[in-house]
């Protein structure tokens, strides 16, 4: 849970949506988060109606960490848009794509919202909805938020696999933020106020305060689930739902 070498603590969970569990589906959120030169995290959301989403998701996160974790930071924006394109041609390579080209992939559609953290800097990366906030100094009214992205229909987002994934892909800088949380769209409308401009402070600092302060990486993940997993939570949105909380001492 801890890097003490560059002292990041990180508790992340993914929990299915009650939506998926009545069907009897598997959860299609994925996350990865890494430490090299630079700390990766990543959240991706395979499309509900996309056969392989999971799959599109799983691959979406790994190699924006493996690409993103050792690079130049100066460079972090083709990077990350080096890492979406290597994401796309295995995908097109992959053994369920049955048309081996880009018409393929869009049946492991999936979001993506990630960050790459070098010393006081950070960017967020976003493509369709989910969420990232960045908290500076515990205050939860100064904030930089990469907010989630739909199409003319609420229902609508955008993915990685789609042709002009490059005109969707979103970049946010920040610097010095001290809590950094990454989540998939089940979660969003629990983390901001309806328009999206304040952070729902009812559920984001006492996930933060708790996760602050416990020691055990296996409770602080338990408690995160479970938080993720109440029946209120189900009720209010049935999708799938992953956090990632980072905290930059």
């Amino acid at each position: 849970m801890r890097n003490k070498k560059n002292d990041i603590k990180v508790v992340a969970a993914s929990v299915r949506g009650a939506l998926h569990e009545h069907k009897d589906l598997p959860c299609q959120d994925c996350f990865k988060h890494v430490r090299g030169k630079n700390f990766v995290a990543v959240v991706s959301d395979g499309a509900g109606s996309a056969k392989y989403g999971k799959i599109g998701a799983k691959i979406a996160c790994e190699t924006l960490c493996d690409i993103l974790k050792n690079g130049d930071f100066s460079q972090a924006k083709d990077l990350v848009c080096k890492a979406v394109k290597s994401a796309r041609e295995k995908l097109m390579r992959h053994r369920f794509n049955r048309l081996k080209n880009e018409a393929g992939i869009a049946d492991f559609a999936a979001t993506i919202v990630g960050i790459v953290h070098h010393g006081k800097q950070g960017l967020f990366f976003h493509i369709g909805d989910g969420a990232a906030i960045a908290i500076r100094d515990g205050n939860y009214t100064d904030f930089v938020a990469s907010r989630p992205e739909n199409g003319s229909f609420a229902c609508e987002t955008f993915f990685y696999t789609q042709q002009a994934w490059q005109e969707n892909l979103r970049f946010t800088p920040f610097e010095c933020a001290q809590t950094i949380f990454l989540m998939s769209d089940g979660l969003t409308s629990f983390s901001f106020a309806n328009d999206f401009r304040e952070i729902e402070k009812g559920f984001i600092a006492p996930i933060d305060r708790f996760l602050s302060e416990e020691k055990t990486r296996a409770k602080a993940i338990r408690a995160l689930a479970n938080t993720l997993n109440t029946p209120k939570a189900q009720r209010i949105n049935p999708d799938d739902k992953t956090l990632v909380w980072a905290k930059v001492n």
